[in-house]
């Protein structure tokens, strides 16, 4: 009797070894996946140009060794680098878009995601929403989500970082949107030349340091610019409160991401009425506030900032 072995160079059977693999060692997940088999089929289907899938069917397909070769040389670096897999790639998805990444942007894992498929509703019209401004922008996927997201209105990425800004241009033109969305060199607000906008989204620096000290290995192959929000983790995240009335139109909104620190920034403003954001898909430490809101307690702020300084 013949028996049939069962070929794991199928898409499937790639994905199945992959998470063996990865089960086998000490990896860390948390860079747009948070399992084994997740992350392995994030590769295979990546390499493959199966993402997104359209066709369950498509599991059963051969892999052709050109790219099996390639899977399982990605498999081994993941687990001997413990690199994330997006660098390794070169490509990360965020609500539903391609991006190009490389080892000067954070992994895009943001829960800005969902609010963005939600046009930030109920706080935003997205009918007068004409201009919005992504700070500490990265990679650009929150800021050019937004621009798919609102086709109307223009786009401003904003980062310190120039090897940042060069990830988010060549997003900006992977999406076609060079004609509503630009990337600005500018320390926060520094470079905006008081450009006003409805909405402003930021994804700060927000780790402290002894978080920072005690992450996973992974995290360091990020780069820390993106990562280290001072010993408290929020020495940016008062600089935007104290400016970004500024920079906001009457009716504007600020929404910042502060991750594990949001009970620390509650706690340094007791008074300040922080609307914390709830998702249905995971993730927590995004806040918003009206222009109305940070202008009442800019003087809170700007004494939190002045004891910093």
């Amino acid at each position: 009797m013949t028996v049939k072995l069962k070929k794991i160079n199928t898409i499937n059977g790639l994905i199945q070894y992959g998470a063996e693999l990865f089960d086998s060692a000490e990896l860390y997940y948390g860079h747009g996946t948070d399992n084994s088999m997740d992350e392995a089929a994030y590769v295979v289907l990546t390499i493959t140009k199966n993402l997104p899938v359209s066709d369950e069917a498509i599991f059963n397909d051969d892999v052709n060794e050109v790219d099996e070769a390639e899977i399982m040389n990605i498999f081994n670096r993941r687990i001997a680098e413990k690199v994330p897999v997006a660098y390794l790639l070169g490509e990360a998805w965020f609500a539903g878009l391609p991006f190009f990444v490389n080892e000067h942007v954070l992994v895009p894992r943001s829960p800005f995601a969902e609010l963005i498929s939600e046009q930030f509703l109920p706080w935003i019209d997205a009918n007068k929403v004409q201009s919005i401004l992504d700070l500490c922008t990265g990679s650009g996927c929150i800021g050019i989500a937004c621009a798919k997201s609102f086709p109307e209105a223009r786009v401003d990425l904003a980062d310190i970082s120039a090897p940042a800004l060069s990830v988010a241009q060549n997003n900006i033109e992977k999406h076609n949107l060079e004609e509503r969305v630009s990337a600005i060199e500018s320390n926060l607000f520094s470079s905006l030349q008081k450009n006003k906008y409805d909405l402003i989204v930021s994804n700060p620096p927000y780790v402290g340091h002894e978080e920072l000290s005690a992450l996973p290995e992974e995290f360091y192959k990020e780069p820390q610019l993106g990562l280290d929000g001072g010993v408290s983790g929020l020495d940016l995240v008062h600089e935007i409160l104290a400016d970004a009335p500024d920079y906001l139109n009457d009716a504007g909104v600020l929404y910042v991401e502060v991750g594990n620190t949001d009970e620390a920034l509650q706690q340094c403003y007791p008074e300040v009425p922080f609307l914390w954001q709830e998702f249905e898909y995971g993730g927590h430490g995004v806040f918003m506030l009206t222009k109305a809101q940070l202008l009442e307690y800019k003087s809170l702020f700007q004494a939190k900032l002045n004891g910093l300084n």
